[in-house]
């Protein structure tokens, strides 16, 4: 059961809730200055005159993390609690509610320390809220921002939430937000057999949908385990649609630090299927490239701890390889820089890891890399899937 509710005018709260540095959300810097191209959208939790009025005398659950904030950077946690909504508990995905745990790092149970609410992980071994943890709560809230990348697991957190609300009868609202990638469907489809935390839908690569519309198309394809189905509820963006830019209000996670990084993540995030670094441990998380490996270029970079990779990958090891800070704006999936980096490793046979074939969602594109063929033929290998896609994914688009 799918419920939609309409745009609305936005109310500015007063009390302001700042995040801490490591949180803080950087634009891309453009001719010196800083742009931020999103003076007219109200993200769902703005929208909050069509939804406060559905939480009284609710017991509420919140799925959430640092992104969860209102324009004026006000967390939805607080804001809710002030308008004296009856939050009961927080839960958290991968990085944790405060949004400062490294990738995979497991995140435990906690307490936060500004409200007093319990805090369940939702990564590691209890990736779907259970029974007992959903105990007296009457309805779920779901705001996190999602990327529009296919293995940025939030949306698989948006899975088991939805399967657990179905299960227990419990309804789930989501406030949605823009995909700062919405206007890109790219990438080779998930095949069934390479389902994990990092690809549990045949969806392609970059899917172009907000984690609302996303929901949508969960429920209405019954993706969820025997086909159940969740009571949801999309309160939507107002005055935007996919083709804008938009900058996010947070990091969505440690290692997206601006723009370019969010724009570039899809394509270089198969490198964590590699021997190759993209940058984790430097300030240019996701927007540079390189290994020990690959032959020396003008552009190097050493890897050291910081606050999003305690141990990164080739940790004070020389990486030779490029810096993609100020290359155009996407507006596809890139292989090339894959490719290259193949080509150019100087032992081809240690390139790949296993985790390649997780995040590409098929064992195809390794062999097409492997086999020496261009990004063009690759990407014409994808065509007809991606049109499937498309012509499914239209149902379930609001913007």
């Amino acid at each position: 059961m799918i419920k939609f509710i309409a745009k609305s005018a936005l109310f500015i709260a007063t009390v302001f809730y700042i995040p801490s540095y490591s949180n803080t959300f950087q634009p891309v810097a453009k001719n010196n200055t800083i742009e931020i191209n999103n003076p007219i959208i109200k993200t769902g939790a703005d929208n909050y005159e069509k939804y406060l009025p559905l939480l009284k005398d609710k017991k509420i659950g919140i799925v959430t993390n640092q992104t969860g904030i209102l324009s004026n950077k006000m967390h939805l946690v607080d804001f809710l609690l002030e308008k004296k909504i009856a939050v009961q508990t927080i839960f958290a995905p991968e990085h944790g509610f405060r949004g400062t745990a490294d990738a995979g790092e497991h995140v435990v149970d906690a307490k936060d320390s500004k409200t007093g609410l319990s805090i369940i992980s939702l990564y590691g071994d209890n990736k779907k809220p259970k029974a007992a943890q959903l105990a007296g709560i009457d309805l779920m809230i779901f705001d996190l921002q999602d990327v529009g990348a296919r293995f940025y697991t939030y949306i698989s957190s948006l899975h088991y939430v939805m399967e657990a609300c179905a299960e227990n009868g419990i309804p789930l609202m989501i406030l949605d937000r823009p995909n700062p990638n919405g206007a890109i469907v790219d990438g080779p489809l998930l095949e069934k057999e390479f389902t994990s935390f990092v690809g549990m839908h045949p969806i392609p690569l970059l899917h172009g949908m907000t984690i609302g519309e996303y929901a949508q198309m969960i429920n209405g394809e019954k993706w969820l385990k025997n086909g159940i189905q969740c009571k949801l509820t999309v309160i939507p963006c107002v005055d935007y649609n996919r083709n804008m830019e938009y900058s996010l209000l947070a990091k969505p996670s440690p290692n997206l630090p601006n723009d370019q990084s969010i724009n570039l993540y899809a394509s270089l995030c198969l490198f964590e299927g590699t021997n190759v670094s993209m940058g984790r441990g430097t300030e240019k998380q996701f927007q540079i490239y390189g290994s020990p490996f690959l032959t020396k270029t003008n552009f190097s970079f050493t890897p050291k701890p910081n606050f999003g990779a305690k141990d990164p990958l080739y940790n004070g090891k020389e990486c030779f390889g490029e810096d993609l800070t100020t290359y155009p704006k996407l507006t596809q999936l890139e292989l090339k820089w894959l490719i290259k980096a193949y080509q150019n490793t100087s032992d081809k046979t240690k390139f790949f890891n296993p985790f390649f074939t997780k995040l590409a969602g098929t064992k195809k594109l390794q062999q097409q890399i492997e086999s020496g063929i261009s990004e063009n033929k690759i990407r014409k290998t994808w065509q007809k899937d991606l049109e499937a896609f498309k012509k499914m994914r239209m149902k379930y688009l609001v913007y």
